[in-house]
């Protein structure tokens, strides 16, 4: 039963549930709810095109009695005005609302990026890059007004650049990625980039090395590193004749320098290229020949171990004696992982004659060779630590001369 008093700090704390509502005696319109629970609540309630309204003015005790009279006396004053408070609220509300939803590129910053850093600071940093060099038109973007159409004409523009569908498709899925964490995050209601529909790409086709390529890549391997220690020996012989102080003598050593031993290893291991330069020497056991991934450094964010064969052995082992005992495996400036081998693979390759052939490839090469000495796909996918057999079966199919060399079995 509502009660009619001045709404004081004595009143309300005499306020019982079963009053249900007081309406004040000085200010018409006033009033204050006590809901089941105890909580209680300041409203005004008034009549805009015929119609009655309650506006909530705020809890108790967030705002006082005499905070609450005040707000009803300006939000009255409005009304008496013409203008509907409910209406404006609502409008600031909404506006409110979608400030908080911000842009693109501040949800990266703000919110994804330290979530992914968080994960695997390896692969947010690559992530984050992408981000930039792929969907920098869309970091002006309110979240909720990247829609399917949009990144439609986005993915039509990045093909007619020359873009491969598998690429593009790989950047839709990051930006799809994103958004959904936004919604599971209470950013924004929904998005429909569910819409955008991947593009057919070819997954089979693998680039490998034949038996020919293989030969003429170690030979060049071979041949670049006795250049190496002959300019080595030359440059020495130079200094000495003019009492300069000597450069190591690179002929005591298996290898001239680190482009060798690496590529080996990718070739034998099946490890990517940021694996191998980013890997220690306190992740290479000698005694087990177990190279360890930690998950810091892998892209599936998990630890695995790799058994070494005797060439991935003999290479760190002869590595070592010129690299090092401790530390990064292969060092660049100030003892620091080495970054790249870009230009030494590129002049490499010319040398070997090899062309359509990157780094990553070295990967696909030894899934291949393990596959075509009939090694079991499972026992593949863990080599490689990929997390099903969907991408293993991408990367380790048969030759065709393989192939065809089985079902002559049966001919």
């Amino acid at each position: 039963m509502a009660i009619k008093k001045k709404i004081t700090a004595t009143s309300i704390k005499e306020l019982k549930p079963e009053d249900k509502r007081q309406n004040d005696t000085e200010l018409s319109g006033f009033h204050a709810r006590i809901f089941d629970g105890g909580n209680i609540s300041y409203y005004i309630y008034y009549r805009h095109k015929g119609k009655q309204v309650n506006f909530k003015l705020g809890n108790h005790p967030i705002i006082t009695p005499i905070q609450a009279r005040d707000l009803a006396k300006d939000k009255l004053a409005e009304v008496t005005k013409g203008v509907d408070v409910q209406t404006v609220k609502k409008e600031d509300r909404i506006q409110t609302k979608l400030a908080k939803l911000s842009t693109l590129e501040v949800f990266l910053e703000q919110s994804y990026s330290p979530w992914l850093f968080s994960r695997n600071a390896k692969t947010a940093d690559k992530a984050m890059k992408s981000f930039k060099s792929s969907f920098s038109e869309f970091y002006d973007f309110q979240l909720s007004d990247i829609n399917a159409w949009e990144l439609e004409k986005w993915r039509s523009k990045r093909l007619k650049k020359g873009l491969k569908p598998a690429t593009v498709n790989r950047q839709i899925t990051q930006l799809q990625g994103c958004l959904s964490r936004a919604v599971e995050w209470g950013v924004i209601e929904s998005h429909d980039l569910s819409k955008v529909k991947a593009l057919q790409v070819d997954n089979s086709k693998v680039r490998y090395l034949d038996s020919l390529e293989e030969k003429r890549l170690k030979k060049a391997l071979r041949d670049r590193d006795n250049e190496i220690k002959v300019q080595r020996t030359s440059a020495n012989e130079f200094r000495q004749s003019r009492n300069y102080e000597l450069l190591t003598d690179l002929n005591q050593y298996e290898f001239a320098d680190h482009l060798e031993p690496v590529v080996l290893i990718a070739m034998n291991t099946g490890m990517r290229k940021g694996e191998i330069l980013s890997l220690e020497w306190e992740q290479v056991d000698f005694g087990n020949r177990i190279i360890t991934v930690v998950s810091d450094k892998a892209k599936s964010g998990k630890t695995r171990h790799i058994p070494m064969n005797n060439i991935a052995y003999n290479a760190l082992a002869n590595w070592k004696e010129l690299s090092g005992k401790k530390g990064y495996v292969f060092k660049g400036e100030n003892n620091t992982h080495l970054l790249d081998v870009k230009k030494g693979w590129d002049s490499l390759l010319e040398r070997a004659l090899i062309t359509n052939f990157r780094f990553h490839d070295l990967r696909h090469h030894f899934a291949s060779k393990l596959v075509m000495a009939s090694v079991d796909l499972n026992t593949v996918r863990e080599l490689l630590g990929h997390k099903d057999l969907t991408m293993t079966l991408r990367y380790a199919h048969l030759a065709p001369e393989h192939k065809a060399a089985a079902v002559n079995l049966i001919g």
